[in-house]
């Protein structure tokens, strides 16, 4: 007897589905409308959704605490949306398996960080624009091995990558040149598998995408990264081959419309631009602390941002950039607290005792909430949160200041990528000198802000993980529900 793998298996049911379709529809004919007349397009636009094919990692889609997230999930929702329909995400257990599901399988198309010509699938589909550069990296763990700076110091040590990926391919034409060099090729694993074993000194390198470390690094402040192989790779979603170019051109004119009104950026920024330049001193501090002080007030950052509609990780958030989790934190200008409010905060927000958590953590959780509602109502999140963020540091008349300095250079006042590229401004005399409320330490909000992002998209991923960890948790079903539209 023999045992079909689990997609050879999907692939016998399909083909029996077929069969099964093609004879039915000998006996059924549906009266009204002509099934060859309808192109690429009108087939998904008639059936109402479009199947994307993409993995469960960070990178790609992935079910959050609060339902589902990750950077491929939201650009397929907005393309779907483009074309009338819902999106339904198919995951697939490994990247080898991706090619095939889409020409033998129920994929209309994948969204998964592919690159062109990476398999030998490759000549059998066809691909859209790039919508994102990544570098292929070596990564290494500094207490494990010792940093490899060129290719050829890494035939002495164990080396890891998922099958099926371009990582595979250009370490094959890398051997050509270092005929000893070998490598080990995993499956239905992912890249934050693969960079825990990293870091458990269970390999000592991995080769793997720079935005998949990025994500992954900050959780493991002891991984290096030791150079990077090859070109950079430009990301794009592939699709099958049809006589009809419908179903292309609507990608093509969907990624040059969010390239052109900046949603493509937003999305980039949204994802990736708080972990490009990490601190991660820093973030060895913050896990000490998750575990150290966080457990004392957890209980109270949730109730409090449950009352005021925040997610408590934010607030948390806060709290940490604030003193550090700090109970009695004092700075020299007088605030003070966990949350480190000033007195004429503390009075606003009526609270008596500073240095009191709960009181604390309640006035700074009332204090954030105000600011939210003073936020212009066209502005939608995240921006809305990130503006009021900014405001909570360097005031709310001085966030607007910055705003309409960046409508009169041309940005989008409603958008932090743009603002916080203008709030430094405030301190310079020439732009100061034109507004209501005059020079502020403009590059301070910014640096708030990302940090707070930083610590808040932690937070999300260390109860992500914890989660994830416990044996009675099952995993995201294989087809998700329809996603809603963004």
């Amino acid at each position: 007897m023999v045992e079909l793998s689990p997609f050879a298996h999907r692939v016998q049911l399909i083909s029996g589905f077929v069969v099964a379709t093609v004879i039915l529809g000998i006996f059924i004919v549906t009266p009204g409308i002509d099934k060859q007349a309808l192109t690429t397009l009108q087939k998904i636009q008639r059936r109402g959704y479009i199947n994307v094919l993409t993995l469960n990692s960070a990178t790609t889609y992935y079910q959050d605490i609060d339902g589902p997230n990750g950077f491929e999930y939201h650009l397929a929702n907005w393309f779907a949306e483009s074309i009338g329909v819902k999106a339904r995400f198919i995951t697939v257990p490994s990247f080898a398996d991706l090619y095939p599901e889409l020409l033998f399988g129920s994929g209309d198309l994948i969204a998964a960080g592919l690159s062109e010509n990476e398999s030998d699938f490759s000549r059998s589909v066809v691909y859209g624009p790039r919508y994102f550069e990544v570098a292929n990296q070596v990564l290494y763990q500094k207490f494990h091995a010792d940093r490899p700076r060129r290719e050829i110091d890494l035939i002495d040590g164990s080396l890891k990558v998922i099958s099926g990926t371009a990582h595979v391919k250009l370490l094959q034409e890398l051997q050509q040149k270092f005929p000893r060099l070998s490598w080990i090729e995993v499956d239905e694993i992912a890249t934050e598998e693969l960079i825990e074993q990293v870091e458990n000194g269970e390999t000592d390198y991995i080769l793997a995408d720079s935005h998949e470390i990025a994500l992954q690094r900050r959780y493991f402040p002891e991984l290096r990264i030791a150079f990077e192989l090859g070109e950079p790779r430009q990301l794009r979603w592939a699709f099958n081959y049809t006589e009809d170019d419908t179903l292309t051109k609507a990608i093509e004119n969907y990624f040059t419309e969010i390239e052109a009104d900046g949603r493509l950026e937003q999305l980039v920024h949204r994802h990736y631009s708080h972990v490009e330049r990490f601190n991660y001193s820093d973030i060895r501090t913050f896990s000490q602390r998750i575990k150290s002080h966080l457990p004392k007030y957890e209980t109270l950052f949730r109730e409090e941002a449950t009352a005021v509609g925040l997610d408590w990780r934010l607030l948390a958030a806060i709290g940490y950039q604030e003193s550090l989790w700090v109970a009695r934190a004092k700075s020299p200008t007088g605030v003070r607290g966990l949350m480190m409010l000033t007195l004429a905060t503390a009075k606003q927000m009526k609270v008596k005792n500073r240095l009191d958590p709960a009181e604390s953590i309640r006035g700074g959780a009332k204090y954030i909430a105000s600011v939210l509602k003073r936020v212009p109502g066209q502005i939608t999140e995240p921006d809305r949160t990130w503006l009021a963020l900014a405001a909570y540091n360097v005031g709310f008349g001085h966030v607007e200041d910055a705003r309409k300095i960046t409508e009169s250079r041309g940005g989008d006042p409603n958008r932090w990528i743009d603002v916080k590229e203008n709030l430094p401004l405030l301190a310079r005399k020439k732009w100061y000198k034109k507004t209501k409320y005059g020079y502020a330490r403009g590059w301070e909000p910014v640096k708030y802000v990302e940090n707070i992002r930083q610590y808040f998209e932690y937070l999300i991923g260390f109860e992500t993980r914890a989660i994830r960890d416990k044996p009675e948790v099952k995993p995201p079903q294989e087809i998700a529900p329809l996603a809603p539209s963004l």
